[in-house]
């Protein structure tokens, strides 16, 4: 038997942890800015499909696996810091060569591509995961339950990821942006190093 209030205590869990600012969300947020409605979307697709991965690899019982491996944590932790860094390097290059090239640049599935890999590479995702699922987890429940915690979840991911693109890609958002791009484009450069150097420092002191 399905116990539906585990089922909307983990969804409500989950959309808590997903909606925050976090790097997924900033890199979202500064993509719909820099380049509109249309990569902004096909980002927080990739940032989706990358989540719902995560969801699939925890309901399969390998995030346990991961969790409780400290070698493969620590490789995913340090692959997830590179990225964060790159981006950082993006960002910082966009403040000091003062051009969006990269914006006009980029075809629609690199877009995609990119929201994948920032979400592939996110530790973060695993163990968030597992508190949801392990929430939303009920002995008679069994399998069925865990699947529907992980389809709803994965909906509601999809869901807020498309709510971000579309808010911050508004004309009015994206007037304020170009006003005080460099600003913008180096706060976010300041955060993806901050959090892409905690990621391989905790790496390293776990190693």
């Amino acid at each position: 038997m399905v116990d539906m209030i585990g089922i909307w205590a983990a969804l409500a869990a989950f959309v808590v942890v997903a909606a925050a600012p976090g790097p997924a969300t900033l890199a979202l947020a500064t993509v719909a800015m820099r380049a509109g409605r249309g990569p902004g979307l096909r980002f927080s697709l990739g940032l989706a499909v990358g989540l719902a991965f995560w969801g699939l690899v925890a309901a399969a019982g390998l995030g346990a696996l991961l969790q409780a491996s400290a070698q493969g944590l620590t490789v995913l932790k340090l692959l997830g810091g590179a990225y964060l860094l790159w981006l950082a390097v993006g960002a910082a290059r966009s403040v000091w060569e003062g051009t969006d090239d990269d914006a006009a640049q980029n075809g629609r599935s690199a877009w995609f591509r990119q929201g994948l890999l920032l979400n592939l590479s996110n530790p973060k995702a695993v163990l968030a995961w597992m508190a949801t699922l392990s929430l939303g987890l009920d002995a008679q429940g069994g399998v069925a339950q865990v699947m529907i915690v992980t389809a709803l979840c994965s909906g509601a991911g999809c869901a807020i990821y498309a709510v971000y693109a579309l808010a911050f890609s508004v004309s009015g958002v994206r007037a304020g942006y170009r006003r005080a791009r460099r600003w913008i484009d180096a706060a976010a450069a300041g955060l993806f190093a901050l959090a892409g150097f905690g990621l391989i420092r905790s790496a390293l002191s776990r190693g």
